[in-house]
């Protein structure tokens, strides 16, 4: 005990705070509906009001996007009632202020279109056992349809674990979602019993009770589409620990959820531990979700909450350090909620985007698709001096998915390294274009590569001879000629040159003349066409000097 003490001590107090940004990292935001919490924070009434209320959202994802989130979850179930049009839940008053009352829009499509258009992926977070207050419209309308099914606890409902009702009801629900909108992920929260329940079954009875309902929304969210995540946010402490106590508030003992049990079974592919908690509630717990992952990922569900003085009022140090070593631990990061990280609480926007200051891709799920989309056939890059314009072509997908994205690297090196997370420009992108801007007379190296839904990545996109004539040609002075003779150009201080090649856009090089500047060199015996002229060094360096183009 006193070794695995003094290596959590270890640590927290020297691990630095910027560990390496990976290119593979889950980093999600919970965003939440309920009340208009984190959004909306107006109603959507007329035409002019539904405006406000998208562009409330949008300024959240553009901020969002700044400190490279990758992941939005999106309450979308809320309490028995839903944020877009279903032929099974009611409207949440969240969005137009009237329980059941439409907003004038399908608040999903517009978060799924946004989120993509930002290359986010959004994922359908699901409140599936509470309904909310007995006699709120959710609870009410199920109260109703299915009179054996709700519990009343409290001042509030919820679905009955153990009723097979349940698991068919949420099943189809998720499909619902899944069938009609193109939605990353299914992120089910609250998977579990109430702590409040009275248990009349064993506790092996009830986690089997809240399994069977995982497998069933499992099994028909894979069959519509295998490339949807299946996600849920477990109680932050798996189990009590050997070393540690969970203080009596875990996911497998007092809310019957198995999570890790879920995961190597492969009904997650990713959870989302609720890690509300600092210190030894924390690390241990933390390193005993990653070593029981199952190869499957897991993001620490970090209580940025707790930062606000109305709630734990925690210094910003203990998120700082909790994130730094969830990445050492090759966890992802997934803030609850959006609005405390928005609003820079404590300065923990701040932080975020430093420590994420390079773009991350969601890591591939591997374990379902193994087989990479083809590369793009070609890049073709169109030179500026303040923005570059890309275009790429050609690439296949051998799985069932619906389209490819696209992921975009630059660099001012020679060559792109697409394993290199600085260069790594944009994600997701949906089109098969994209204009750079880039400051004046800076030249940037490009690499596009192809992904699946799946997130399995191509290689990168090859240059075709002919747009490599025209990346380059965009760049290179060009040399005026009368067809007949060529005047050389001035010799750069920094070159060691005494002779110049002339050669074809493909590199075979015609003639070899001494380099003296301002001379005048013969040309006639030349076709038409483009051609390249090179410095050579002594040592057989070769240096791009200009193109000239000869028509006669």
């Amino acid at each position: 005990m006193k070794v695995i003490l003094s290596i959590l001590a270890f640590w927290y107090f020297t691990l630095p705070l910027f560990a390496q940004s990976p290119k593979q990292e889950i980093r999600a935001v919970w965003l939440t509906t309920i009340g208009g919490i984190d959004w909306p924070h107006s109603y959507a009434q007329s035409a002019q009001s539904i405006e406000v209320q998208k562009n409330e959202l949008r300024r959240i994802l553009d901020q969002l996007q700044r400190v490279h989130i990758n992941t939005i979850l999106i309450q979308t179930r809320v309490r028995g009632t839903v944020i877009y049009p279903s032929a099974i839940e009611p409207w949440d008053g969240c969005l137009s202020g009237v329980p059941g009352r439409s907003p004038g829009y399908d608040a999903l499509q517009f978060a799924i279109d946004e989120c993509h258009r930002r290359g986010m992926e959004c994922h359908a977070w699901v409140v599936t056992i509470p309904v909310g207050k007995w006699n709120t419209l959710g609870c009410r309308r199920l109260r109703t349809q299915f009179p054996w099914l709700i519990r009343h606890i409290g001042e509030d409902g919820f679905m009955d674990p153990e009723q097979e009702t349940t698991g068919r009801y949420l099943a189809d629900l998720c499909d619902e979602i899944v069938r009609n909108y193109d939605i990353d992920g299914i992120h089910l929260d609250y998977i579990r019993y109430p702590e409040t329940w009275k248990l009349k079954i064993s506790r092996t009875q009830a986690r089997a009770h809240i399994t069977s309902i995982v497998q069933r929304i499992h099994r028909v969210v894979k069959a519509r589409k295998p490339w949807v995540k299946m996600s849920c946010s477990p109680i932050g402490k798996y189990d009590d620990l050997r070393h540690y106590s969970s203080r009596g508030w875990n996911a497998y003992t007092k809310g019957c959820q198995d999570a890790q049990e879920w995961l190597r079974r492969g009904w997650m592919d990713a959870i989302f531990p609720m890690m509300y908690f600092k210190g030894n509630q924390f690390y241990p717990f933390a390193l005993d979700w990653q070593e029981n992952a199952a190869g499957r990922m897991v993001a620490a569900g970090l209580g940025v909450y707790m930062l606000s003085p109305r709630e734990g009022n925690w210094d910003l140090e203990v998120i700082e350090r909790e994130m730094s070593v969830s990445r050492q631990a090759g966890l992802g990061q997934a803030f609850f909620r959006s609005k405390f990280l928005t609003d820079n609480t404590k300065g923990i926007y701040d932080f975020t985007c430093r420590f994420n200051e390079y773009p991350a891709l969601v890591p591939a799920m591997e374990w379902s698709e193994t087989t990479a989309p083809s590369a793009p056939s070609y890049l073709r890059i169109k030179r500026g001096a303040t923005a570059d314009e890309l275009e790429w072509f050609g690439a296949k997908d051998p799985s069932d998915t619906p389209y490819l994205l696209y992921h975009l690297y630059a660099t001012t090196d020679e060559e792109v390294d697409i394993t290199n997370a600085q260069q790594l420009v944009a994600t997701r992108l949906m089109d098969n274009r994209i204009r750079v801007p880039h400051p004046e007379n800076i030249e940037l190296n490009y690499a596009v590569t192809a992904a699946n839904r799946y997130g399995q990545e191509s290689k990168t996109a090859a240059y075709s001879e002919s747009s490599r004539q025209r990346q380059v040609i965009s760049k290179m002075p060009f040399l005026k000629n009368d067809g007949k003779h060529l005047r050389l150009p001035e010799r750069p201080v920094v070159l060691d040159a005494n002779y110049v090649t002339i050669e074809t856009l493909q590199g075979a090089i015609l003639s070899t003349v001494y380099w003296e500047p301002g001379r005048s060199i013969g040309i006639r015996t030349l076709p038409e066409g483009i051609y390249l002229l090179k410095s050579m060094g002594r040592k057989g360096v070769t240096h791009r000097l200009a193109y000239f183009v000869i028509r006669r």
